[in-house]
């Protein structure tokens, strides 16, 4: 009898560390060692490969409100903000891809049942009202799409996340800068705090905090070997990475 006890125990507590063991969020995709273009729907599949537990990817919004996905202000050369989707066409990634749509690219993301989509909503160069039509387009596409199980949401713009609370209340929705307290992030409802590593370093309270107060705690870019053991030992919910390889053979996975 006391045995079984014990084996049970046992059990139970393997399960409590693989549950509470910390995830990898591949950034803008599989890319660096895969050789895929960044934010591209190849980068995306080769990431789902890897079983890892999300894909982050970055999205803005075209002139004519078109949500396409790419990390920099311009695709190729052509400013996105100031272009219509159909212009952007002219470019392509050097694996033929265009700039793929966030409609489209949540598709494809939606094939892979495991993996979340860490949807990253750009601040508009233009300004706080487009910024904030973005993320009104993007609550909007990713109802349609039915893929609120998939998605969560991360912006640099405090403005943009509280928009995105406002349009979703049941919606995770973290916070990218690095300048408000996990305090602060609870009083506004928000389900994170996800900080550069830098800013962690320089508050190293602020994940068992966040902890404490039942929010998520990422951190972004981790990829050196050193400070991807430091920020497991710490718990850490999910860490961002370009490497999700090593990251993956780290957590023995």
């Amino acid at each position: 009898m006391k045995k079984s006890l014990v084996i049970l125990t046992l059990f139970s507590a393997m399960g409590l560390v693989s549950f509470a063991q910390t995830k990898v969020i591949a950034h803008r995709g599989a890319w660096k060692n895969t050789k895929m273009p960044q934010n591209s729907l190849a980068s995306l599949n080769e990431a789902a490969k890897l079983h890892v537990w999300g894909s982050e990817f970055d999205v803005h919004v075209t002139k004519d409100d078109i949500l396409v996905v790419n990390h920099d202000d311009d695709f190729y050369g052509l400013d996105i903000a100031t272009s219509t989707y159909e212009e952007l066409l002219a470019k392509k990634h050097p694996n033929g891809e265009s700039i793929p749509t966030a409609e489209a690219y949540l598709k494809e993301g939606m094939k892979h049942k495991h993996m979340k989509l860490i949807f990253e909503l750009k601040t508009n160069k233009l300004g706080t009202e487009r910024t904030l039509k973005s993320a009104e387009l993007s609550v909007a596409l990713v109802k349609k799409l039915k893929a609120q199980k998939w998605v969560e949401y991360i912006a640099f713009s405090y403005d943009a996340c509280l928009k995105l609370r406002e349009l979703d209340k049941s919606a995770m929705v973290h916070y990218l800068s690095g300048d408000k307290t996990p305090q602060e992030i609870k009083d506004a409802t928000l389900s994170g705090i996800d900080y550069h590593l830098s800013v962690y370093q320089k508050k190293p309270t602020w994940i068992s905090e966040a902890n404490g107060l039942k929010l998520k705690t990422n951190v972004w870019t981790v990829n050196k070997e050193d400070d991807m053991k430091y920020f497991i030992d710490h718990k850490i919910d999910y860490i961002s990475t370009d490497e999700p390889e090593k990251l993956n053979g780290l957590l023995g996975k």
